[in-house]
């Protein structure tokens, strides 16, 4: 799975900070760590950069002289998004465009002029689809705009919008049945998702077993790409084939069976106990792990 580092986000601190400063040391060593852990793109978020959209250009030309990492542009401010694309070295991934009328007329326009790569979401005018069926009707008007700009399927990562897993069990369960149809409904199209969205809201501890249950979950239907921490070591594991048991109990509690949990290690009970809230078949707390 190809994996997206989030860890240059405006909305921490640290980030927020080396940006007002123009502090390239802490933003370079981040993106090296990245770099160091493995990920194939780093994800350079600056929010919807109302008052500088310029601070893109700045960051992609900061970024790229510590790393030789493809970059992913996130912003909402499609200004903002082309003074990235304006000064990057090779074509980066525009993150993101959506079914939206601005976002189809301002943003998918630019992976057109840039003949780069573009992230595009299910989300649309009205909001956010509601089931797997809803977000593959929304898609396709999306993908047939882009399509007329020139921009082909292979060029497009679709991004289903995962919900809290605390605001909508449903809507967990519906990312994995749409990512499962996503090839036969659009071929040639990729996949992505923003993990650390299914942990949103949930207490700083149990986060990690969330985002890394899911991302589990994702590859037997088929997920191309995550936006994932970087820094979660557990998560490389599991992905690297480290953990063969936990991934084990994740499939087993995906296929329907019966799992015996006192035969199972703790760090497996948790894993089994996680998937199956995922799955929906407990209903979400945050006790979920003590039960």
């Amino acid at each position: 799975m190809v994996l997206i580092g989030e860890n240059i986000h405006i909305i921490s601190k640290d980030v927020s900070e080396a940006v007002s400063q123009q502090d390239k040391k802490t933003l370079q060593q981040m993106a090296e760590e990245q770099a160091k852990a493995g990920m194939d793109y780093i994800d350079l978020n600056i929010g919807p950069a109302r008052k500088n959209p310029e601070v893109m250009g700045w960051i992609t030309e900061v970024v790229q002289e510590a790393v030789d990492v493809p970059l992913a542009l996130d912003s909402t401010n499609p200004l903002a998004v082309e003074a990235g694309l304006k000064v990057a070295k090779r074509p980066p991934l525009i993150n993101s465009a959506s079914g939206k009328q601005e976002s189809k007329e301002k943003m998918l326009p630019l992976a057109s002029k840039y003949e780069c790569e573009i992230i595009v979401s299910v989300l649309t005018d009205q909001g956010i689809p509601s089931d797997a069926d809803a977000r593959a009707e929304s898609v396709m008007d999306t993908v047939a705009y882009a399509n007329e700009l020139g921009i082909e399927n292979e060029r497009m990562w679709i991004d289903p919008i995962l919900l809290p897993v605390s605001v909508s069990q449903q809507g967990v369960v519906a990312c994995l049945e749409f990512t499962q149809m996503l090839p036969d409904l659009l071929p040639g199209v990729k996949s992505t998702i923003g993990l650390s969205n299914i942990s949103n809201g949930v207490p700083e501890e149990l986060r990690g077993i969330l985002n890394r249950t899911y991302l589990v979950m994702l590859q037997p239907h088929g997920m191309y790409s995550a936006i994932v921490d970087a820094f979660d070591a557990e998560l490389r594991d599991l992905l690297r084939g480290n953990l063969p048991g936990c991934v084990e109990v994740i499939q087993k509690v995906m296929d329907g069976e019966e799992l015996d949990l006192a035969s199972l290690s703790p760090q497996e009970t948790d894993y089994a106990k996680t998937a199956k809230v995922l799955m929906g078949e407990i209903l979400y707390s945050h006790t979920w792990l003590e039960s």
